[in-house]
């Protein structure tokens, strides 16, 4: 899948195992450390019903990813949930976040989602305002509870 290209020449298309670098610096950026071999095991692994697409921008390389998953769960319809979306600090604002979020949206209707969800933490307003000028609404704030085991 390969999306037009933006003002920066970016395109965008499913992530390769030699993109785990990337994705790993990138996710350090969001706030979520990960190796680069923790993130080429999670390539491996996406199965069908989890995607990771890429941002590239030529003679630079990868500047942002999406992660999205189909979620199929007893109470809700068939959606599609981004996990995870950044854009390399010194790229946003560029329509690279827009092109990934366009990705995923493309992918939930590939798959006959009617949905696309995100949750973006409190503290994130770019993030929020930049969700909403795209036309995803609030729909709820709530806490999340965790347990290690």
């Amino acid at each position: 899948m390969h999306s037009s290209p933006n003002r920066l020449g970016a395109n965008v298309r499913e992530a390769l195992q030699t993109d785990a670098p990337r994705i790993s610096a990138l996710a350090a950026q969001l706030g979520y450390p990960i190796s680069a071999e923790h993130a080429a095991g999670r390539l491996a692994q996406l199965g069908d019903e989890r995607r990771v697409f890429v941002a590239v921008v030529p003679r630079v390389g990868v500047v942002g990813w999406i992660g999205v998953s189909q979620a199929r769960t007893l109470t809700s319809s068939n959606r599609v949930d981004i996990e995870g979306l950044v854009v390399e600090d010194e790229y946003r604002g560029n329509g690279i976040g827009e092109l990934l979020l366009h990705a995923a949206e493309r992918w939930a209707s590939q798959r006959e989602c009617g949905t696309v969800r995100v949750l973006s933490n409190v503290v994130r307003d770019r993030a929020h305002r930049f969700y909403e000028r795209l036309g995803y609404d609030v729909l709820k704030t709530e806490y999340v509870f965790e347990k290690t085991l």
